[in-house]
């Protein structure tokens, strides 16, 4: 009898959460930024089409109980995506490595990239208006395809070479640290918000 069987499989996790506190989240991160000069400097200085904390403010969840909140909240979906991705971890846990706040300007994109020294990252969707832009995740293997042929428009996921997710407000994203991924340009006529986090 022929099998098939699928060989290094990319996991991709996505839960909806509580909208509950979106609101306060939202006024927290635009003030957030709204204060902080050296994050708008750094988003200036490298071409970061509006804000992010990524450079500049490493004590988020001490300085606002809501985001304090949401990182456990987090952490809780961190450990479940460790089991299923059946981590050897003996007795440690993953441990949150950075956490910081994105604002996206309308037209702004984000270069595909990875998360080097994590092994777990994601992004939370505060605020999600309209044609924001899509999170496109790309097959680790496409260096090495070569003569591959082009898959079929409606391949299934497991068989495609990019995944793009829409966005939505309380959307959580989670997925290993290796694996590429980028930002679609913001075409809405308001900001993104959005908090992404490493865990190691």
């Amino acid at each position: 009898m022929s099998k098939f069987h699928s060989l290094f499989v990319t996991r991709l996790y996505q839960t909806q959460m509580s909208l509950a506190r979106n609101k306060l989240l939202e006024r927290t991160c635009l003030g957030l930024a709204a204060d902080d000069r050296a994050g708008r400097r750094w988003a200036k200085k490298h071409g970061y089409g509006g804000y992010t904390s990524y450079a500049s403010l490493d004590d988020l969840t001490r300085r606002a109980s809501v985001l304090a909140e949401l990182e456990r909240d987090i952490a809780r979906h961190v450990a479940s995506f460790a089991r299923d991705a059946q981590f050897d971890l003996g007795r440690k846990k993953l441990k949150l490595d950075s956490f910081w706040i994105n604002v996206m300007s309308t037209g702004a994109v984000h270069a595909a990239h990875i998360h080097p020294h994590s092994a777990v990252s994601g992004t939370y969707y505060v605020t999600v208006p309209a044609k924001a832009g899509v999170i496109r995740f790309e097959d680790p293997r496409l260096p090495m395809l070569m003569a591959a042929p082009p898959k079929k428009e409606n391949a299934r996921l497991t068989h495609r070479a990019f995944v793009s997710v829409t966005p939505k407000r309380g959307m959580l994203l989670l997925w290993e640290s290796w694996l590429r991924h980028g930002v679609e340009p913001n075409r809405a006529n308001g900001p993104r918000i959005s908090i992404s986090f490493n865990y190691a």
